[in-house]
């Protein structure tokens, strides 16, 4: 009897060493799990707080006639997708749409360029070339009601720096009205936004050049190939990823603009710097229609997403490539 039950002892050691094992391998691994998950709480937390609870509430005021009167009855009837298409039926939201394509361009195109002459420049060292570099950053470092604050005095009609130099020349007349004129009004903003976002541009592909090496060049240079022809067939195709992520970063940026034209002109004269952004302030605050107002903010918001969509695409693609 003792020895049977011996047996039956040794038998369930040896299966409960057997099996102990995987068990506390599945242990192991369940909590390693939740430990990472514990660190993934206070970002979910933020998010849903901050990104997700404002996103429902701003398509829901979308979906309704959400008006002064309901902002304080805090009830509103529900009429679908009538906001959007009033906001696509009115002129000035027509309008503001042709702006904002016209400011985007008329942005990111001038900004990127520049900004690209200028990492080429800084690449080359020189003297003082930290300090000048460090200095072209300061556009980008002020505050966007500051920057605004200074361009609306430098285009002033009356004292403006701008005016007073050009009419010396006799380039325009005295007091030009560069704000109160609406086709130079648009001119005008996209000038101070594309003096704003050079030293964004500059210091990404700044950065993207600088891990370029130099034996591309070398190898290219030994074979003959100019400058031009270095640029083109080595700097381009190897900067290509940082340039995805500049005009894509540019685009999201420059759409959701407020802070420069709400400073300087205010959306006017007659709407002529009216963008989607500023138009969508001005149905929400001004004009108390915030149904159409938060229906114009998420269009912003679904083309942001289709302008980072195609860059994970191009990745994606740019990445099968290699």
């Amino acid at each position: 009897m003792t020895t049977t039950t011996t047996d039956i002892q040794q038998r369930q050691v040896v299966r409960h060493v057997s099996v102990d094992p995987g068990r506390r391998r599945k242990r192991q691994q369940l909590r390693t799990f939740w430990i990472r998950f514990s660190f993934l709480i206070p970002v979910l937390i933020y998010l849903v707080l901050f990104f997700g609870y404002p996103l429902y509430y701003s398509i829901s005021v979308s979906l309704e006639n959400y008006n002064l009167g309901a902002l304080f009855t805090g009830q509103a009837d529900f009429i679908g997708l009538e906001n959007y298409i009033e906001i696509f039926k009115d002129p000035v939201s027509q309008q503001a749409a042709l702006h904002t394509l016209i400011f985007t361009i008329g942005s990111i195109v001038p900004q990127f360029l520049i900004g690209l002459v200028l990492a080429v420049f800084f690449v080359n060292k020189f003297p003082l070339s930290r300090f000048l570099r460090s200095l072209m950053l300061l556009p980008w470092l002020l505050p966007l009601i500051v920057s605004g604050t200074i361009w609306k005095w430098l285009f002033d009609g009356t004292n403006g720096l701008l005016d007073q130099i050009l009419s010396g020349l006799h380039l325009l007349p005295v007091h030009f009205g560069w704000l109160t004129t609406p086709g130079w009004a648009l001119f005008a903003v996209i000038i101070t936004n594309i003096w704003i976002g050079i030293p964004f541009n500059m210091v990404l592909l700044y950065s993207g050049l600088q891990n370029i090496s130099e034996e591309y060049y070398e190898a290219a240079a030994i074979d003959g190939a100019n400058r031009w022809e270095r640029f083109w067939y080595i700097t381009t195709p190897l900067l290509r990823p940082v340039i995805a992520v500049v005009l894509m970063l540019g685009l999201i940026y420059t759409l959701k603009v407020f802070d420069i034209i709400y400073v300087m002109t205010n959306g006017g004269p007659a709407n002529s710097t009216q963008i989607f952004a500023t138009w969508s302030y001005s149905l929400s605050f001004s004009q108390q229609v915030f149904g159409q107002g938060a229906a114009l903010g998420n269009i912003i918001l679904v083309i942001a997403l289709l302008v980072a969509l195609i860059y994970l695409r191009f990745t994606r693609s740019e990445s099968r490539a290699d």
